[in-house]
């Protein structure tokens, strides 16, 4: 029996980019029942991908009863959809075979991992503030993407001055504001960029100079979208929802590093189920950015845990 619900988790504070602002995470839940074992996944359908609640719950509930994992990769698109129901079936996989999942993946036994912190877009005084109170986090996210981006960074410099700074741009630049800012953007120290141009208006990231690395986002879905961005960016940010699960993120782990590119493994804004997965996926990646239970206020009855050594691997009685 395959069943999807809605739940809601409320956040800390409310979560901005460019595109707009939460102040709560919405998302599908999926459990599996079979063979008296349940399972179950969670996914955040994305409006940017042309997805809602609705859609992605209708996309569901025309599997049969019977999907097993190998079905689904073409029953299903890449997707939040699938993504929910893939990891599903993981977790019940585990549970009917007495096995946890990096041990059914073949993989080496999960370790805790530093994960990037994000803060979210503000003004400049604020986001000082914000930065400041996390500064002993190794890596921080700052969203941006706008036209009066450079008084937000310096402030968040300022606010965290020994911390490695990740910019996600959310789409939001245009090639002459990236080119501009590149500059203050290596002065400032700052590791990466996240999807400084629109994904389908990237073409100008292989004729410009790219001074410091550059992270695809919208751009990067599944394994079959990553041949068409080498020379145009030097890593990737798989994330689950978008590979449509576990099964497919994993081939594309294998087919990015094969292109030459690096690895970011990241999220959407969902609970401690939705990154559960997702911290198996990320062991070994060269970024991790999965602190979407770090922004909410309420979580799964069993949380993922962090502490200084980052996110630890999920217990079994959450997932896997």
């Amino acid at each position: 029996m395959i069943t999807v619900t809605h739940d809601r988790f409320a956040l800390r504070e409310a979560f901005t980019i460019s595109r707009g602002s939460k102040t709560h995470a919405d998302v599908l839940t999926v459990r599996i029942t079979r063979g008296g074992a349940q399972g179950w996944g969670e996914s955040v359908p994305y409006a940017r991908y042309g997805e809602t609640l609705g859609s992605v719950a209708a996309l569901i509930e025309t599997l049969p009863e019977a999907i097993g994992r190998d079905a689904l990769q073409s029953a299903l698109p890449a997707g939040a959809a699938r993504n929910a129901v893939d990891c599903a079936l993981w977790d019940l996989e585990c549970k009917l075979a007495g096995k946890r999942a990096w041990q059914i993946a073949n993989l080496p036994a999960p370790r805790p991992m530093q994960t990037a912190f994000t803060l979210s877009l503000d003004s400049p005084d604020v986001m000082r503030a914000k930065a400041a109170a996390n500064a002993h986090r190794p890596t921080l996210k700052i969203k941006l993407g706008t036209p009066d981006d450079m008084p937000r960074l310096e402030a968040v410099r300022a606010g965290a001055p020994r911390a490695r700074l990740i910019i996600d741009a959310n789409e939001g630049w245009t090639p002459e504001m990236y080119s501009d800012l590149a500059p203050h953007l290596i002065r400032l120290g700052v590791a990466l960029v996240e999807q400084p141009l629109p994904a389908g208006a990237d073409e100008m990231l292989a004729e410009i100079a790219r001074p410091l690395p550059v992270c695809a986002d919208e751009s990067a879905h599944d394994a079959s979208s990553l041949p068409a961005l080498v020379g145009r960016y030097d890593m990737v940010n798989l994330k689950l929802d978008k590979t449509g699960g576990l099964t497919e993120a994993l081939i594309a782990r294998q087919a990015a590093r094969a292109l030459g590119l690096q690895v970011m493994v990241g999220c959407m804004v969902g609970s401690s189920l939705a990154m559960a997965p997702a911290a198996l996926l990320a062991q070994g990646a060269d970024y991790a950015d999965l602190d979407g239970p770090l922004l909410l206020r309420e979580d799964r009855a069993t949380p993922l845990h962090y502490d200084t050594q980052g996110l630890h691997p999920p217990p079994p009685d959450l997932w896997g």
